[in-house]
């Protein structure tokens, strides 16, 4: 890895450790709280790509899980790792990776916002709910149909980060598109 991939992968999961200062906001019927820290994914996945993505929040996790407080509300530590919120947690990297590798896919034909927006969606929203409800359910012994109808809340907030990434993300592209440079990212017709 290069030392500017190095640079920008630290960077980005600085922002989501940034992120994580604005309070989550607790719902009663979930222990899952509201965070914009999923932005930072989106984020992560389309400005840097899969395999930078996927770094930046793989580190990112490990310092949680060696006890950083760097989640929403100043929690980290393993403990998190394992409890209700985990597997949201844990699908951070994987997230991060599939809209990277999304986006990678399908910007050949130039850096389009609903290219992005579809590839937050996905790996933004679906990723992260397919890897943290079933580990929700799991860990809380609550019925997955359950887990999946308290989750819903979520959607809109969610839709509205992964609108917000992708425009952040292709204002960035386009004006400097080899700022960041994955190897498989093309940016013909920027």
């Amino acid at each position: 890895m290069k030392i500017k991939d190095m640079m920008f992968t630290a960077i980005m999961a600085a922002v989501i450790a940034v992120l994580g200062l604005l309070p989550p906001i607790p719902l009663p019927f979930i222990p899952v709280p509201i965070t914009v820290q999923t932005l930072g994914v989106m984020l992560a996945g389309s400005i840097l790509g899969a395999r930078l993505g996927g770094v930046s929040l793989l580190l990112f996790v490990v310092l949680i899980g060696l006890g950083a407080p760097l989640l929403s509300g100043g929690r980290g530590g393993l403990g998190v790792l394992v409890g209700p919120t985990g597997g949201y947690v844990l699908s951070y990297p994987i997230a991060a990776f599939v809209i990277g590798l999304l986006v990678q896919r399908t910007s050949v034909a130039g850096i389009k916002f609903w290219n992005f927006l579809l590839s937050n969606i996905v790996g933004g929203i679906l990723v992260v709910y397919a890897v943290g409800i079933p580990f929700l359910s799991f860990i809380t012994d609550v019925p997955i149909t359950q887990a999946i109808i308290g989750n819903l809340v979520f959607i809109p907030g969610d839709l509205l980060k992964a609108v917000l990434a992708s425009l952040i993300a292709v204002r960035i592209l386009k004006v400097s598109p080899t700022m960041i440079q994955d190897t498989k990212r093309q940016t013909p017709g920027v």
